[in-house]
């Protein structure tokens, strides 16, 4: 069983015309992210009209490069000229902590929210124990489906992705505790307003027996 440790967040703006056979080409996508052992979950999102996303979470860096070099990244190569704007742009992403169904969910993921801030200068260690500690809080909200502490690689920017069955269920975690320590301490570890934005999930895979990252965390 593999440790979530490495994820990818990809950003794709559909061209005028184009949202529906981009949104077919990720529902598309799932047989063949399904036969690769190393990407634990993926999901294909839509934040907006024309805009659209992939999170993706690996066992190791040696996973996240092979799903680059794969069938998928090689498709959304070849058609990326005919259905985006511009090329899709790309996150490297260091996953801190997680929370993942230990058995598939009774009922599929629906909706999801991406979270983005930079830390404050000098606080960049305390954010990132901030993150991990908050995956005890996750593991209490039956609503949450799966759950993702994030930290950029190439900038001091640090996230949570999580997704859920459903809107009551996306509200009652924006409401719980894990938002609300983070709005106590905000003075103290976010440097600037952070980004929130809400997605659809159009298509998922998560693997059984992936082991969650950050389960050691006090």
């Amino acid at each position: 069983m593999d440790t979530v440790t490495h994820g990818l967040l990809a950003r794709l703006l559909a061209k005028a015309g184009q949202s529906d056979p981009t949104e077919q080409f990720l529902k598309g996508a799932v047989p063949q992210v399904q036969a690769e052992p190393g990407t634990l979950a993926w999901f294909a999102l839509r934040f907006g009209r024309d805009d659209y996303g992939i999170f993706d979470a690996f066992g190791g860096d040696a996973a996240r490069q092979a799903h680059l070099q794969g069938p998928v990244a090689q498709a959304l190569q070849a058609q990326g000229p005919q259905l985006l704007q511009r090329d899709a742009e790309i996150a490297r992403l260091d996953i801190l902590a997680s929370k993942l169904p230990a058995v598939p969910p009774e009922r599929p993921v629906t909706c999801a929210v991406l979270l983005a801030f930079k830390a404050k200068v000098g606080h960049e260690m305390d954010v990132a124990q901030f993150l991990r500690e908050a995956r005890q809080y996750v593991e209490e909200e039956p609503g949450t489906t799966a759950w993702f502490a994030l930290r950029w690689v190439d900038k001091p920017h640090f996230g949570i992705f999580d997704v859920f069955p459903d809107h009551s269920a996306r509200n009652s975690h924006l409401t719980g505790r894990v938002p609300r320590e983070l709005t106590k301490h905000a003075l103290k570890l976010v440097g600037g307003m952070p980004s929130m934005k809400m997605a659809d999930v159009l298509a998922t895979h998560m693997a059984q027996g992936a082991v969650e990252a950050g389960v050691g965390a006090a």
